[in-house]
């Protein structure tokens, strides 16, 4: 059948004007298996634009070969608010400037209000409580209003993916190689779409009270496993934040090869017909929370990176200094060293910082001393 456009309006907007959210379905909207891939729900982060374009270029073949036979929802760009927020020339997508609020933050958390709603339920068939969830997650969101116009946003995305089987919310780092978050119970069953474009690093993180879009998808399913560990709850989301490279990584080879990667993953698991290819060999293990080194600048200054993306590091080894301005003699750089043994899988791409901001994320393999925190940096 052909693709759907649907354009979702956002309640609250201003007299004059009118919000709207594009998502393109290939397929029916009730058939199984259900995928939503979106982009730039940080608005700045163009990479993901660009993979959504050539994605729904290949999704037009397949579907004009008659190859769909799951659902796939496609949403070319998930932030129209962010998309539009200029500001003396320059684009600020990230936060919203009415509230503050950080885009991919605040997703809603529906596990506690269907624990109540259906945990006495729930039994031993693992595909009828698939079925019991899926049904109470669209009648929970069906019942929550908005009152501002990011919750609307919030809203209509939510309604669409939180009962899909597969979630991928595509986004980019400042400086990085192509990298994926994921709660520790999805990401190994993640492995192949990892593989397919180029992680080098695969970042398991657990639940974070961060609400991530993609940790929101999931949290359902994973907080009824825990409620309820008697049960047979499936995990009916696999869930992941994908990092497309940097903010500059943006031409059509490395979004038509993602996109490519992504048609793969989609044919393997049975949204289209067709024999995929083989999965490649993946790049990298999968790092714990408490493996990464999130590396912060101690002082406000100019940074000078000793190392580059990819490069492989020891523990202690000075991976940047930070030049403070008008300072002179011993005291005038500062050297900021790496605590892990891994890989540099991201720099910042701005090079005047403030003290405590982010400047690196080395992956390493062995846990941390005294690692706390929230993985993805606000």
């Amino acid at each position: 059948m052909p693709c759907q456009i649907l354009d979702i309006p956002l309640a609250h907007s201003a007299p004059g004007s009118q919000s709207s959210v594009r998502m393109l379905r290939y397929g029916p909207a009730a058939a199984r298996p259900k995928a939503h891939i979106q982009a730039a729900v940080h608005a700045d982060e163009a990479p993901g634009l660009l993979v959504a374009h050539h994605l729904i270029e290949f999704l037009d073949a397949a579907d004009a070969r008659g190859e769909i036979t799951g659902q796939i929802v496609i949403v070319p760009y998930a932030n129209p608010l962010g998309l539009a927020q200029f500001v003396n020339g320059d684009h600020l997508g990230r936060f919203e400037l009415a509230s503050g609020r950080n885009f991919n933050r605040g997703w809603p958390a529906l596990g506690k209000a269907l624990e109540q709603r259906i945990g006495a339920q729930l039994g031993n068939d693992p595909e009828a409580n698939r079925s019991l969830i899926r049904r109470a997650i669209s009648d929970v969101l069906g019942e929550i209003t908005s009152s501002t116009k990011i919750d609307a946003l919030y809203l209509a995305l939510a309604r669409e993916a939180f009962d899909s089987d597969l979630v991928l919310d595509l986004h980019c780092d400042d400086e990085g190689l192509m990298h994926m978050f994921a709660r520790p119970e999805i990401a190994g069953e993640l492995s192949d779409v990892a593989a397919e474009i180029g992680c080098r690093a695969v970042f398991s993180q657990p639940a974070s009270g961060g609400s991530t879009f993609a940790e929101a998808s999931a949290e359902p399913w994973l907080h009824l496993a825990a409620a309820f560990p008697e049960k047979q709850i499936p995990i009916g989301c696999l869930s992941a934040t994908v990092e497309l490279r940097g903010f500059v990584d943006i031409d059509d080879r490395l979004a038509c090869s993602d996109a490519a990667g992504l048609v793969n993953s989609l044919r393997r698991r049975g949204y289209l017909a067709g024999l995929a290819s083989p999965v490649p060999a993946p790049l990298c293990d999968i790092t714990g929370f408490d493996a990464c080194d999130i590396v912060r600048t101690p002082d406000f200054g100019v940074i000078v990176y000793r190392v580059e993306l990819g490069d492989e590091v020891e523990s202690g080894q000075p991976i940047a200094d930070i030049v403070r301005p008008g300072v002179v003699g011993n005291e005038a750089r500062v050297t900021v060293r790496s605590r892990a043994k891994g890989t540099v899988i991201t720099r910042r791409l701005k090079k005047l910082v403030a003290a405590n901001q982010v400047i690196a994320k080395i992956a390493g393999s062995a846990a941390l001393a005294h690692r706390s925190g929230y993985l993805l940096e606000d």
